[in-house]
């Protein structure tokens, strides 16, 4: 076969309606952080499998990575009152996030400077912290109380006994940490996800589901599943009825966020038209949501709807979504776009926070790296909009499932438990590949896998940084 020109490398896109076209067809004005094309070729060089398999790799994301990003560490729901306080581990660190008295929130190390046990290991509320081993004693704004037996400790200035900090950044109802200083400021680090967002409003949305689970897989191999849709063909079949897999959109800006825009309510291009009216799609996507004859009721679903002639699957669906949103939360949505109501707007901030845009109860994805490069946790969450004028309530605990169980046995996340379930079919095999592979290379798509490209160029970018700068 002969060589591909390479002037056209990245140029390719998948045949059939695409993400720009359905957003020409929508029956509202789509606006410009949907339509504003943000791709640029990054090569085509293969990626190191060592990547993700060796514990010399991980070790340099821990000293010369994690403590100089920006880390979505607890929502504002997590910790609503004064006192109360989140535990967050991640990569050998363990912080407090704790609210104070005034509002804000301090982030400190939560490693007591005597002996050096953690201070706390779960959740809670208090207002101070007094290790369980000896006694010493911190405030929730981390300055220093005092032990059991101070007399023995004369060396030790209590001014200079207050637990490390991190930075805290907060936007969009999301408490991020950094643990070094300097470096872009968190609307800098987010840019342009904060304008996008303003549409969305996480900030007026509380936690109501959060399931997380141990995945046998580098972390960069499990949230890197999550970043494209062409997998959809051969790992989630089920779908294809009416998701657009290979006509989504990969877009990047800069070295820290990007989007993949996956299309619901149209067909997939794999599939043959032949026979499949727009009504079939709305169909099949009601079956997907976990109908069953015995129990459905039609008149309690926005998504069972009658489409119109000549009226399009996605623009039915769009609609009845609208209504349906408005009427839950008490919020106009009438100028929302058809691809608001229903698409899967997937953005990624690096390095392991991806919230969903949209008015749709919106899911949010963390990984977190486990204690050796081949487990990592999965975390998802899901927001929903509080009702106009309400007072945001708590959000709910995390519900940890063990290694042994499955995404299905949190039955609060419905349908996606399954559609989880088929990743993981996948994840393991993956890393068990990455170690025994020959060639040692992982080749990726120009374009559907541009966000994955993007991903490690940004953390090379940290990587080759003397520690400290």
């Amino acid at each position: 076969m002969a060589d591909r020109d390479p002037a056209l490398a990245g140029t390719a896109r998948s045949p059939g309606v695409s993400w720009t076209a359905l957003m020409a067809q929508d029956s509202r004005v789509a606006p410009d952080c949907l339509t504003q094309e943000s791709y640029t070729y990054l090569g085509s060089e293969p990626l190191d499998a060592a990547r993700y398999t060796s514990e010399e790799f991980a070790a340099a994301e821990r000293e010369k990575m994690w403590p100089y990003v920006w880390q979505f560490a607890a929502r504002e729901e997590d910790l609503p009152e004064p006192g109360d306080f989140v535990v967050y581990d991640i990569a050998g660190r363990s912080y407090l996030i704790s609210r104070q008295d005034d509002g804000s929130v301090r982030a400190m190390h939560n490693v007591c400077l005597h002996r050096g046990r953690k201070l706390r290991t779960e959740d809670g509320a208090a207002d101070s912290f007094v290790c369980p081993f000896h006694g010493f004693a911190w405030g929730k704004d981390g300055a220093y109380q005092g032990n059991p037996c101070e007399w023995d400790f004369p060396h030790l200035a209590k001014d200079k006994m207050a637990l490390p900090e991190a930075e805290v950044g907060r936007w969009g109802g999301y408490i991020f940490i950094r643990e070094e200083a300097g470096g872009p400021s968190l609307e800098e680090f987010l840019a342009p996800l904060p304008e996008h967002f303003k549409r969305w409003r996480h900030e007026e949305c509380t936690t109501v589901i959060w399931v997380a689970k141990e995945v046998p897989a580098n972390w960069k191999v499990t949230s890197e599943a999550f970043m494209e849709a062409w997998h959809t063909l051969v790992t989630h079949p089920q779908i294809l009825a009416f998701t657009g897999d290979s006509n989504s959109a990969y877009w990047t800006w800069g070295d820290h966020v990007n989007v993949n825009h996956v299309p619901f309510g149209v067909l997939s291009p794999h599939l043959d038209p032949v026979g499949k009216s727009e009504q079939w799609i709305v169909d099949e996507f009601i079956k997907y949501n976990g109908r069953s004859a015995d129990n459905y009721e039609a008149s309690d679903d926005p998504y069972a709807v009658k489409v119109g002639e000549g009226q399009s699957a996605r623009a039915a669906l769009g609609a009845a979504l609208r209504q349906s949103y408005t009427e839950q939360n008490g919020y106009d949505h009438e100028a929302a776009t058809d691809a608001e109501m229903q698409d899967a707007l997937v953005y990624n901030v690096f390095p392991n926070f991806a919230p969903w845009g949209g008015y749709m109860p919106n899911i949010v994805y963390r990984w977190r790296p486990g204690k050796t490069p081949d487990t990592c946790l999965m975390e998802v969450r899901i927001l929903a909009r509080v009702k106009k004028g309400e007072p945001i309530p708590r959000g709910v605990p995390m519900h940890y499932l063990t290694p042994d169980q499955k995404w299905t046995d949190a039955p609060e996340i419905g349908g996606l438990g399954a559609v989880f379930e088929q990743d993981m079919d996948n994840l393991p095999y993956v890393q068990q590949g990455l170690h025994a592979s020959k060639t040692g290379k992982i080749q990726l798509a120009d374009y559907q896998e541009i966000r994955i490209r993007q991903f490690h160029r940004t953390m090379d970018k940290y990587l080759s940084r003397e520690p400290g700068a």
